[in-house]
């Protein structure tokens, strides 16, 4: 009895390591163990300022996606496609990586490089801004000075000597007033100020407001505008220069909004016009929104000109800012004998991102 019992032991032992042997083998279409191939992934940031950021990834032989979104949070995404949203505030750079799963639990992993603006909460954040409440001087840490005549008169033509003097620029009740004279000031007729924040503040993508009210007086030629940081470096019209609004006394009440570039500047900017009943009565809100992809220009909340924006063009980097009022030149035109001042409020300036 006890050979005949150790004999169907062994036995049975012997027909249970044949079976598992069978399973375990690997032969099987079913359980052939492949990893994933040709991993692709893209990212595609808005531009928005709300930190959404749209992923793609796709593989051959892959079932699953694991993100690691580069600031600690880690997400399985089945289909590999996902928007994701960063919430810390700022232009940040993050590295993703990505790892494509097999149904066995083999993977490929791929890490790629997106720069994300989050304005936070979705909504722009105000990151510049000048209210013009302190009486006095411009404020010296936002605003610098252009003196002279510039070249050819600034390009133009221009009538006017730019100056540093409070009797051409004021801060006063709340306004930042820029002031055109008539009177002989180093051989020029004419003196105003031009206030610039170059070297002292710029800025790549957002939405920039100036609240302002423009003066009557023919001749006049008040502008809020931009200009590109490496204008030294390229020059005009390489560097861009984006108008965000102009106002001719000559003209009164039709609004310019302009962008100058290699190919389209001067006489031949892209650029339009609106007409508004009030401009030299009643502060209105001119703005300029800028993307990578679009340039868009307004007064209060009307849309009057859009750009398409892209790689070719130079509005892809900083700009700083410049408010002036010039005195005839090619685009003023001639100036009003009677005309004696004339005065450009700015109520603020803000920059949102």
């Amino acid at each position: 009895m006890s050979l005949a019992k150790n004999i169907t032991t062994l036995v049975f032992l012997f027909i249970v390591l044949i079976s598992c042997s069978k399973g375990n083998s690997g032969t099987g279409t079913g359980t052939t163990q492949t990893a994933p191939t040709n991993l692709v992934v893209t990212a595609t940031p808005s531009t928005d300022g709300s930190g959404n950021v749209a992923f793609t990834a796709t593989a051959t032989n892959a079932v699953s996606y694991i993100y690691e979104y580069g600031n600690g949070i880690i997400e399985t995404v089945p289909g590999g496609l996902v928007t994701y949203r960063y919430t810390t505030v700022g232009n940040i750079t993050y590295s993703v990586n990505v790892t494509a799963k097999s149904s066995s639990g083999l993977s490929i992993s791929k890490s790629v490089q997106v720069t994300v603006n989050t304005a936070g909460g979705g909504a722009p954040v105000l990151v510049f801004s000048d209210e013009f409440n302190t009486n006095g001087a411009p404020d010296p840490a936002k605003w610098g000075y252009e003196t002279g005549t510039g070249s050819g008169g600034w390009g133009n033509n221009e009538l006017q000597y730019y100056t540093s003097r409070p009797e051409n620029a004021i801060v006063q009740g709340g306004v930042l007033k820029i002031i055109s004279l008539k009177e002989n000031y180093m051989g020029s007729a004419y003196t105003s100020a031009r206030l610039l924040s170059k070297n002292k503040y710029s800025f790549k993508y957002g939405r920039i407001e100036v609240r302002a009210k423009f003066p009557t007086g023919v001749g006049t030629w008040p502008a809020a505008w931009m200009l590109g940081d490496n204008i030294g470096a390229v020059g005009w019209p390489a560097c861009g220069e984006t108008d965000i609004v102009e106002h001719l006394g000559r003209d009164l009440n039709k609004i310019y909004g302009t962008l100058h570039y290699p190919g389209r500047s001067g006489g031949n900017a892209d650029g339009a016009t609106i007409m508004i009943p009030d401009a030299t009565t009643a502060f209105h809100t001119y703005a300029v929104e800028w993307s990578a992809t679009s340039i868009k220009i307004y007064v209060d909340a009307q849309l009057f000109h859009t750009v398409a924006n892209s790689a070719a063009l130079p509005f892809n980097q900083n700009f700083f800012i410049l408010l002036n009022m010039a005195m005839g030149g090619n685009f003023g035109g001639a100036v009003d004998p009677a005309f004696n001042s004339a005065t450009f409020e700015v109520d603020y300036v803000r920059v949102y991102q």
